[in-house]
């Protein structure tokens, strides 16, 4: 184990240096939820990626060692900010907790470098677990912020009893950061095994998280996300708007250029492992108050008549005038301007599809007529390369872009093809050596995506 895994000294650990912030490809530093990993093209649900820099040493009170930055968040009328207790575990006082099927089975601990030795075994499964899913992040680099003293790590355990005392017992992690006194932490890493993926861990791994947070008087989490995490980070609450002020992280976390600054608000009153259940439970009231206003489940009209749909109906607009004459539509009180209006809505989306479509189609044409991307054409033959999806855990090529662009629903944006081509170049560059001719035209391709795609999308 490294130096830093040696148990804390009793007395103030003074001389604790705070672990030089690594960077992957273009400064960003990734990470992995539900077992992708942040540059290599995991699957679009289940990618996360974080970009972890260079922090100065935690102002006094948080346990690290002092920098002489004393700053403090402004104290409150009352005599200063002070941790909020977590909710209850039934979301009211004093009813004492409910069952939750959700997580009741799901076994979890924060680990801690302090020197016990189910933490240590529990820290080496953390520093293999992320190493295996960020393969493009220095293994130096991850062990010195899982070991490092001021951080923590929430781990989720295999229940299988043989694996107990083992690294192999870690099969999902987060870690990270807390400052307590300006009440944010910061997320270095997040991942979930390969063999757990795409069963909602990576929701329920962070769900955990903010639970334990509350207790901790985290206010927000804050992190730095690159173009495939960002879609999970949303699916998880973070928004790029950020409402806390800058002065709060500023010097606490590196600003650059590789990634997008990502927040969530921890709300003290909520029970982030509940939310299933007050999603039902407010839609059951909305329900209840559409019947109790709405008379459609109690007036029951007669069914269409035969030939229905081939009757001769006069007007300009033919298709709203036949939605009408379908007993208890005016009823329930819709009138000719709405329907005229969510008719239109839906052609001008058509017509933003196929438009998209046609200018997607375009792009990748362009792509396949380049001399250099003869390689990039079809699928790898994995029975000729053995080993490719042991290297590349999401392959893409130029064919299966365009078979997803004529099927209409995979791509959103031109950005969200941009990313897979920024994948596909990443997977042959990640799988062949530099100075090998695959790795040329990897290169080469890269030099011509500014070219096709917007500055905006290239930069950085």
């Amino acid at each position: 184990l490294p130096p830093t895994c040696l148990p804390a000294p009793k007395a103030a650990d003074e001389g604790t240096p705070q672990a030089a912030g690594g960077q992957d490809g273009d400064g960003a530093t990734s990470a992995a939820a539900d077992g992708g990993t942040a540059g290599s093209g995991t699957g679009p649900d289940d990618t996360a990626g974080t970009a972890r820099n260079d922090a100065p040493v935690a102002p006094p009170g948080d346990g690290a060692a002092d920098d002489g930055d004393d700053r403090k968040m402004p104290a409150a009328e009352d005599g200063g900010p002070a941790p909020r207790p977590p909710p209850d575990a039934a979301g009211g006082g004093g009813r004492g907790p409910r069952p939750n099927p959700r997580y009741d089975s799901v076994r979890h601990a924060i680990v801690t470098n302090d020197g016990a030795r189910a933490n240590m075994i529990r820290l080496v499964g953390l520093k293999s677990l992320f190493s295996r899913q960020l393969p493009k992040m220095p293994k130096e680099y991850i062990a010195r912020l899982v070991f490092d003293r001021r951080h923590k790590s929430l781990a989720i355990l295999s229940a299988d009893p043989s694996k107990r005392e083992t690294d192999e017992e870690i099969i999902r992690g987060i870690c990270y950061r807390a400052y307590p006194e300006m009440r944010f932490g910061e997320i270095a890493f997040c991942a979930v095994n390969a063999s757990q993926q795409v069963k909602g861990y990576g929701t329920k791994l962070m769900n955990l998280l903010k639970m334990h947070a509350v207790g901790e008087g985290i206010e927000y989490f804050i992190t730095y996300a690159d173009n495939y995490a960002i879609g999970y980070f949303k699916k998880q609450g973070f928004t790029k708007s950020l409402q806390m002020h800058k002065s709060r992280y500023h010097g606490y976390i590196k600003d650059y250029d590789g990634g997008t600054v990502m927040e969530c608000y921890i709300h003290p009153s909520i029970d982030y492992l509940r939310i299933p259940e007050v999603v039902a439970a407010q839609r059951e009231f909305i329900l209840q108050r559409i019947r109790h206003l709405s008379k459609s489940d109690k007036v029951k009209y007669p069914a269409l008549p035969a030939g229905f749909a081939d009757r001769h109906v006069s007007g300009r607009n033919r298709d709203v005038a036949r939605a009408l004459a379908i007993p208890g539509v005016i009823e329930a009180g819709w009138t000719h301007r709405d329907l005229l209006a969510s008719t239109r809505r839906a052609k001008d989306a058509d017509q933003r599809k196929s438009a998209l479509r046609a200018e997607l189609l375009a792009i990748v044409s362009k792509v396949s007529e380049q001399q250099f991307a003869w390689c990039f054409r079809d699928p790898v033959d994995t029975d000729e390369v053995a080993d490719y999806l042991d290297v590349i855990s999401d392959p893409i090529d130029l064919k299966t872009m365009e078979r997803r662009i004529r099927r209409g629903d995979w791509y959103k944006s031109k950005q969200m093809l941009h990313v897979d081509m920024v994948r596909m170049v990443e997977n042959c560059k990640t799988y062949n050596d530099r100075g090998n001719s695959y790795y040329d035209h990897a290169v080469s391709l890269e030099k011509f995506l500014p070219t096709i795609f917007p500055k905006r999308m290239t930069e950085g």
